[in-house]
C-alpha cells in the first residue's frame, strides 16, 4: 500500500497541496481530458450527479455544464474550502459534503451517476469505496472513475507502488466487476506529452429485472 493511501497522510498532504492546487492541476487533469471524460457519460440537465472526491470543484465544473445540480463530497476540508470559495457553501447548484468514499452519506438509489475523477489512487479499499458507489446508484445508473494508468517503466512502478495506487485495465475490470458492476468499459486519455497517463472507467449498475 502506497504512503498516501492512507486517509490521514491524505488529508494532511491536501492541507499544504490545495493552496496551489489549481494552478498545478491543469499540467495534470486538463480541461480537454475532462470533456473527454464528460463524452462517455450519457447526461441529460435533471440527473442527480454525485462528484466523489471533489476536491477544489473541478469536476463539478464540467458536470454543471451537463446537469442542473451537483453533490460534491471530498474528505479535506481544505480542498472543500478552495471550492466553496468558486460555488459558495450551501446553495444550488452544488450541495457540498465532507466525507469519505467508503461510507457515503446517502441513502441507496438515490444517484443517477456517480462520478470521481483523481481520488481512487487515495483510497485504501478501492473495492469497498466502488460497493459503496453501486449502493447510492439507482439501478442502472452509472458510474465514471478517473485513475491513474500503471506506468510500463519497472522503475517508474516502483515508485508509483511506494506512493498510492496505480492500476491497469485488467485490475479496474476485476474492481468494478467484484464491486458489482455491469458493461465495464475502460478508455485511455492523458495531456498531450503523456496521453495514457490516466485510465478512465464507465460502468453500470445492474438494472432492475
Amino acid at each position: 500500500m502506497g504512503v498516501l493511501e492512507n486517509k490521514a497522510r491524505a488529508r494532511l498532504f491536501y492541507k499544504y497541496l490545495s493552496k496551489i492546487y489549481d494552478e498545478i492541476n491543469p499540467f495534470v487533469w486538463t480541461e480537454g481530458m475532462r470533456t473527454e471524460a464528460l463524452e462517455l457519460l450519457d447526461l441529460d440537465s435533471e440527473m442527480t450527479v454525485l462528484d466523489v472526491g471533489c476536491g477544489t470543484g473541478f469536476a463539478t465544473e464540467g458536470l454543471l455544464q451537463h446537469v442542473d445540480e451537483v453533490y460534491a463530497l471530498d474528505q479535506s476540508e481544505h480542498q472543500l474550502e478552495r471550492a466553496y470559495g468558486k460555488f459558495g457553501k450551501r446553495a444550488p447548484p452544488v450541495h457540498f459534503h465532507r466525507g469519505d468514499a467508503e461510507r457515503l452519506p446517502f441513502a441507496t438509489d438515490t444517484f443517477d451517476v456517480v462520478w470521481s475523477s483523481g481520488s481512487i489512487e487515495y483510497w485504501p479499499n478501492p473495492i469497498l469505496a466502488l460497493r459503496e458507489f453501486r449502493r447510492v446508484l439507482k439501478p442502472g445508473g452509472q458510474v465514471l472513475v478517473v485513475g491513474p494508468n500503471y506506468p510500463d517503466n519497472p522503475v517508474t512502478q516502483r515508485l508509483a507502488d511506494a506512493i498510492m495506487l496505480f492500476y491497469d485495465e485488467y485490475e479496474a475490470d476485476r474492481m468494478f466487476k467484484t464491486a458489482g458492476f455491469e458493461d465495464v468499459k475502460h478508455a485511455f486519455m492523458g495531456p498531450s506529452y503523456d496521453p495514457d497517463v490516466a485510465i478512465t472507467t464507465t460502468a453500470r449498475a445492474p438494472r432492475k429485472e
